[in-house]
């Protein structure tokens, strides 16, 4: 692909996205099985529907491009689906696991949330208002599993939270 525009990079973002978002939709059953913690499971699980949501709207965002998904190959979220895969095979206490796990996961958010807000101000630069409404709201999901991933690692105001269980 070739960059001449801010329209051809808001393009191969999304592309990006499309190929992030899609694998996540077959690594995060994975992870929802892998885990210890009910309540982590559950918050993956409602991820993987956010996360199904998310597809749609790059889909439909690349389509007010006139593009489509294409065959891009986001490797960073590879990378970082692979690191949680690893975590997964590793041998250990399962709450230490569980904590290992919301850490990568958050990793994962991070990324997430550094990517759209780049694809969120490129459309607001080109005017594309429709496409700035699709990330805004994946961006507050984004944000909103990040924060209650931070929840479950440190607690609610009367419960310990995973990262204590596990030290203890």
């Amino acid at each position: 692909m070739k960059l001449d525009s801010l329209k051809d990079v808001l393009e191969e973002q999304l592309m990006d996205l499309y190929s992030a978002e899609t694998q996540l939709v077959e690594a995060l059953p994975k992870m929802a099985k892998g885990v210890r913690s009910e309540e982590l499971r559950t918050a993956l699980e409602h991820h993987l529907e956010e996360t199904r949501g998310h597809v749609k709207r790059v889909e439909e965002a690349l389509g007010e491009l006139g593009a489509s998904g294409g065959s891009e190959e986001c490797k960073g979220m590879k990378g970082l689906i692979k690191e949680g895969e690893e975590i997964l095979d590793m041998k250990g206490d399962p709450l230490a696991k569980d904590a290992a796990i919301i850490a990568a996961a958050q990793r994962v958010e991070h990324y997430e949330i550094a990517a759209y807000g780049t694809v969120r101000q490129l459309a607001d630069d080109l005017d594309l208002a429709g496409i700035r409404d699709l990330m805004d709201q994946t961006l507050d999901e984004e944000s909103n599993a990040d924060t209650l991933l931070t929840k479950i690692a440190t607690g609610g105001m009367f419960k310990a939270g995973l990262n204590e269980q596990a030290a203890n």
